[in-house]
């Protein structure tokens, strides 16, 4: 009997999304402490597009996993097929979702089905969808890691001392840049759930949607500069990062933070003479807090915007999307039952 396969996007070379290809390949077996999950949405993340450019390692980890042909994605919600003889708290037939063996490039998830780290799933909420629920684990990790419990004593790659998370509540205010996306559309959330007043920046074709999200005040920044208008802040999440970021150590009140989630340029100087502090942390796979998040998904306190949708096999156009920026929540990859 030939040995099972399913279809899965794969990268035989690096370059841009037209390197996606949708192939037949073996379908894969848990190991020791994994389950199989029949896939039924995938989540389109950065890594993504990363490891599709040719990035093969991550900060902190120079040594790198990674061969060709590679199928990309850490993101995954989907039905358990089978199970290590070694896994408990999953039995086939319950659903889950995960962030898979991340931070690394070996999540798989871009397939029919793949192997996860029972120590990566919880279970999905029932209150939300596969595909809302795949839209889930990286981003609302990543916001949950910065803003309220880091969760881990790992190293980071980006700094010395660990990420601490500033304390919110009433009487703070947060900035959040890049409040739209993924990341930012989460940390509006649970900054507001904590209390504290919120200042959302995008791009005006989202104000609706942010003050829907609990929003307090809205700054487009196409039309205004965000660090003309605000001061005595407490925490900016800064979701964009880049050369520019430094722009917001003045909106800062002594011993105010500037969160970075992606690199961000910046004067170590500067910052001490303000009396800020600058930091970064480096999101990882938890079940804990994802059955915590999963909690929040299910009464509806927590929403997960989806930008779009793809079919599997159409990955290149979810990239193609991507590339065009503007991304209102998230973008997933339908998988087909059959």
């Amino acid at each position: 009997m030939a040995a099972p396969t399913m279809k899965a996007i794969r990268l035989h070379e690096y370059g841009g999304p037209e390197t996606l290809r949708y192939d037949e390949v073996p379908r894969p077996k848990p190991g020791p402490g994994e389950a199989l999950v029949r896939t039924h949405a995938v989540g389109v993340n950065p890594p993504d597009w990363y490891l599709r450019g040719g990035m093969t390692s991550m900060p902190g980890k120079p040594d790198t996993t990674v061969t060709l042909p590679v199928i990309p994605g850490t993101d995954v919600s989907g039905v358990v097929a089978a199970v290590a003889p070694d896994v408990g708290g999953f039995t086939v037939g319950d659903e889950v979702y995960g962030l898979l063996r991340f931070p690394g490039f070996d999540g798989h998830a871009y397939a029919e089905y793949v192997t996860a780290p029972a120590a990566d799933l919880a279970h999905k909420p029932p209150g939300i969808d596969h595909v809302q629920a795949a839209g889930a684990p990286m981003s609302a990790l990543t916001a949950w890691q910065f803003l309220i419990d880091v969760g881990h004593d790992h190293p980071s790659p980006f700094q010395e001392a660990p990420h601490r998370p500033t304390p919110l509540g009433p009487g703070t205010t947060v900035l959040v840049n890049g409040a739209a996306g993924g990341v930012g559309h989460f940390a509006v959330q649970l900054a507001k759930r904590k209390g504290a007043r919120v200042i959302a920046v995008a791009s005006g074709a989202h104000e609706s949607f942010l003050r829907d999200l609990g929003a307090d005040e809205f700054i487009d920044y196409t039309r205004a500069r965000p660090e003309d208008l605000v001061h005595d802040l407490d925490l900016v999440l800064d979701t964009v990062g880049g050369p520019h970021s430094a722009r917001f150590l003045p909106t800062l009140k002594r011993g105010g933070a500037l969160f970075q989630v992606l690199p961000g340029a910046y004067d170590p100087e500067e910052a001490a003479k303000l009396g800020v502090t600058v930091s970064s942390a480096q999101v990882r796979s938890s079940c804990t807090q994802l059955a915590e998040l999963g909690r929040l998904f299910d009464t509806g306190a927590l929403r997960v915007a989806i930008d779009s949708t793809f079919p599997l096999a159409d990955a290149r156009a979810a990239h193609e999307r991507a590339a065009r920026g503007h991304i209102r929540g998230k973008i997933v990859l339908t998988v087909p039952q059959g």
